[in-house]
């Protein structure tokens, strides 16, 4: 039983990734959509309707069984070497980012200046460092989660923090799309959990959007990027002006001093 709904949760997957609705499921079935609603949700497929809707998502059985034992292979996070393996030609990242970003060998292609037969080779370099499998056909198949992110100050990071964070902030953040906020306060360690709960959620609903919206087209869907970043932090201009505690060498040396002083009569 787990088996086949894990099969049919790929199949939906699938479908939902071509932009397939229940409604176009069932226009080619030649059934109600309540009836197809019905099907997925009590997993009552025969093996000749299920192959049917595979054909209707461009897959097959034998390739969802390939999906459902690929997640147990998923990763959240690279490792330093395979970061630094990305790393060492910046054409490898860019296709390693266009896959991440659900673009396809056609897409890549067409949208920056790399040939085919050269797109397939860095391909083929991102399936050996295991950041996704290049499947018959040219398609491509990530292999980490839908949570994946670089390691944290690890080599993409760091490049990112040296390169790419100077070309970001380098806007006034005024434009369609654009927004920068900066607030500060004084928070409690209960508030700022609370807070940085929130935060995490938004960016996980960023993620989710993100993989709903694969099967548009690129004519309908653009780069955006969001930094979420909250630390304790005061201006360095700032800091300087606090008012430093005694230290203890001198917290004891004008204690003996008070020693050493008369004492009024009393």
């Amino acid at each position: 039983m787990e088996q086949r709904a894990a099969l049919v949760d790929a199949l939906k997957r699938a479908l939902k990734a071509r932009g397939i609705t229940y409604s176009d499921v069932a226009d080619a079935l030649q059934l109600s959509e309540p009836s197809v609603k019905r099907l997925f949700s009590g997993g009552q497929f025969t093996l000749e309707r299920f192959e049917q809707i595979c054909a209707l998502a461009q897959t097959t059985i034998s390739e969802l069984a390939r999906t459902v034992d690929g997640v147990k292979d998923e990763v959240s996070q690279l490792t330093r070497e395979q970061e630094r393996a990305i790393m060492s030609d910046r054409k490898l990242l860019l296709v390693a980012l266009c896959a991440l970003n659900h673009l396809s060998l056609e897409q890549i292609v067409n949208a920056y200046d790399i040939s085919k037969t050269e797109c397939i080779a860095l391909l083929i370099q991102l399936d050996r460092v295991k950041l996704l499998e290049l499947l018959p056909g040219n398609r491509i198949k990530l292999k980490v989660t839908r949570a994946f992110s670089w390691l944290p100050n690890g080599p993409i990071q760091q490049f990112f923090k040296a390169q790419a964070q100077r070309e970001y902030f380098a806007s006034h953040f005024d434009g369609p799309s654009e927004v920068m906020l900066v607030t500060n306060g004084l928070l409690s360690k209960a508030s700022t959990e609370a807070l940085l709960a929130k935060l995490r959620r938004v960016a996980n609903e960023f993620t989710e959007k993100h993989h709903a919206e694969a099967h548009l087209p690129l004519t309908e869907r653009r780069p955006l990027s969001m930094v979420l970043a909250v630390r304790p932090w005061e201006l360095e201009e700032m800091r300087a002006l606090r008012r430093r505690p005694p230290d203890k060498a001198s917290a004891k040396g004008s204690a003996a001093k008070a020693e050493a002083r008369p004492r009024p009569i009393v």
